[in-house]
């Protein structure tokens, strides 16, 4: 991750954090104040973690240019034989040939 957009994250967590105090001025030492302020000090810890020891880099996986043949010719009705007809409006039964 570029150096700059380590320092943006910074920003915004300390941006989150003073807006968790506002609410916190607000509205009390709440529940759901100390959760947001639990999960931003879980987010601090794990930006701090993953700025000393990041992960390996993922190898971008270019598209592939294989070509996978269907052929037109009809399919075997027996593989169908007893499979259920969902949705079709009817209930299941043995289909024809």
């Amino acid at each position: 991750m570029a150096a700059a957009d380590m320092k943006e994250l910074h920003r915004s967590v300390e941006v989150l954090r003073h807006h968790i105090a506002t609410l916190k001025s607000q509205y009390g030492d709440v529940d759901a104040v100390r959760r947001m302020t639990n999960d931003l000090d879980r987010l601090e810890i794990d930006l701090h973690d993953f700025e000393h020891a990041p992960p390996p880099l993922r190898k971008v996986k270019l598209p592939n240019d294989e070509v996978v043949y269907v052929p037109d010719s009809k399919s075997d009705e027996a593989a169908w034989l007893g499979a259920q007809d969902e949705g079709l409006g009817f209930h299941s039964r043995e289909r024809t040939k």
